[in-house]
């Protein structure tokens, strides 16, 4: 039978599971908030548990904490931000009140951990007390978003290492498939003649993109309002702990961080996470669309995708190409994610963004889930492999090579080729065109160099 101590707040009174190092408010939003399923990123709390370990070694040079309180507190602050304790935060991800559950919920953690800590009984917080000590000179205004801004950032800077491997992987296919020559596709049908590296090439140069905007989208969230308490006006906080607790918190973070000069504007709005998501989103937009290329190439059977598992119960033999769709799926809740933070975040009123806890779970549920795709596609592209012959069936039978023929022979005389071609029952229109043009100009013509390079040479002999 479960044992519990009483604990009481402005409220009353109530019955917290004896052997719980969270509170009275934390049981509260447990029976309030029964909504998702899910507890708050485990990021984000060990974000806050930096962010309180900096206020507390803060009040301490300030002489508002003891040498045996800071001492207590900053171990179970680091406790919690190498993961322990980590079944202690249960409170649901989505929640009212711009994460004030979660920074109680961490508050009274930090505190019980501490009492323990220094021989106490969890919930005597005589000995250190959730807001009167962990809490001290702090709001959930200014912790969270904070906090939220320092996990994004080490999240941020993972993703960025992600995308450039995964960079390197299609830059070494393009290498590897660069003279494999093959039809390209517009619309779905079959277009000019390119090359499977100059192909790969486009896919790398996306993913380039992203990697340098995911890099720099770091400085939007380096400037925090730590120290503006509730509303960014610092009522309740002394000027000395608001000048010297970013400077700790920078320390501790290794993050490159600052205090907004306009710490209301900081507090009131949170269009920098709406600004990071977009740059989130267009990395899904990428990945979307390269893995439902790669799938399309698989059909074609110009490629083939490593074999990673069955993929059916009713037709032996059959492999899907799980990873790419998987990837799809993925990049599709982040778009969605995306959206959510958009509403979010332009739904803040007043002196406050309310809707805090739903923009956490949506930029750090994305940042998880790209950083994951990444690493997945990463290990697919290694593994694929090209169809030299089945990309040269489908560029030597196609009607559309005729066309890098044009500054040679112009449109009229090749689409004279094209018919005769076309009446004549052959199949392959590259052997066809050597027979009538001569096979050196041919060669020159459909070369994998002259495929992919810019233009043509003006001195072409063109007739």
């Amino acid at each position: 039978m479960a044992e519990y101590r009483l604990e009481k707040d402005s409220l009353g009174e109530k019955n917290v599971p004896k052997a719980a190092y969270y509170g009275i408010h934390t049981q509260r939003a447990l029976e309030n908030f029964v909504l998702s399923g899910k507890a708050v990123n485990k990021a984000l709390i060990r974000a806050l548990a930096l962010v309180k370990k900096a206020a507390a070694e803060t009040n301490h040079e300030l002489k508002y904490l003891t040498v045996t309180q800071v001492k207590a507190i900053t171990a179970a602050c680091d406790e919690i931000i190498d993961g322990g304790l980590a079944g202690e935060f249960p409170v649901d991800a989505l929640q009212g009140g711009a994460g004030t559950s979660t920074n109680m919920n961490v508050n009274e953690v930090i505190a019980n951990r501490a009492i323990e800590l220094l021989g106490g009984e969890k919930g005597n917080y005589t000995l250190v007390d959730p807001l009167g000590q962990v809490n001290l000179h702090q709001s959930t205004n200014d912790v969270y978003p904070t906090a939220l801004k320092i996990a994004c950032i080490y999240s941020l800077r993972a993703l960025s290492q992600s995308i450039t491997l995964l960079q390197g992987a299609f830059q070494r296919k393009e290498k590897e498939f660069a003279g494999i020559v093959k039809i390209g596709r517009t619309e779905l049908q079959e277009a000019v003649p390119i090359t499977l590296g100059a192909e790969f090439s486009a896919f790398a140069e996306a993913f380039a993109r992203d990697r340098w905007r995911t890099f720099k989208s770091e400085e939007r969230l380096r400037v925090v309002n730590i120290g503006g308490t509730a509303v960014g006006t610092g009522l309740g906080a002394p000027k000395s702990y608001i000048f010297q607790v970013i400077e700790k918190l920078r320390a501790l973070s290794g993050l490159g961080i600052s205090r907004n000069e306009n710490v209301v504007d900081a507090t009131a709005n949170a269009d920098a996470f709406a600004e990071v998501s977009g740059i989130l989103k267009a990395h899904a937009v990428n990945i979307i669309k390269i893995s439902n290329d790669l799938r399309l190439l698989n059909l074609l059977g110009e490629l083939k995708l490593p074999e990673l598992q069955a993929g059916s119960s009713i037709m032996p033999g059959k492999i899907n190409p799980v990873i790419p769709e998987a990837a799809i799926q993925a990049g599709l809740t982040v778009i969605a994610n995306d959206s959510i933070i958009t509403q979010a975040v332009s739904r803040g009123t007043l002196q406050i963004s309310e809707f805090m806890p739903v923009i956490a779970e949506a930029m750090l549920g994305s940042l998880e889930l790209l950083n994951n795709i990444d690493l997945m596609l990463l290990k697919l592209v290694d593994g694929i492999t090209a169809d030299e012959a089945r990309c040269r069936e489908y560029f030597e039978r196609s009607p559309a090579i005729v066309t890098a023929f044009l500054p040679y022979i112009g449109y009229e005389k090749a689409g004279e080729l094209l018919k005769e071609f076309k009446g004549s029952g052959k199949t392959g229109l590259k052997d066809f065109l050597s027979e009538k043009l001569g096979a050196e100009l041919v060669e020159k013509v459909l070369s994998p160099y002259a495929l992919v390079a810019l233009g043509y040479r003006d001195d072409a002999n063109h007739t």
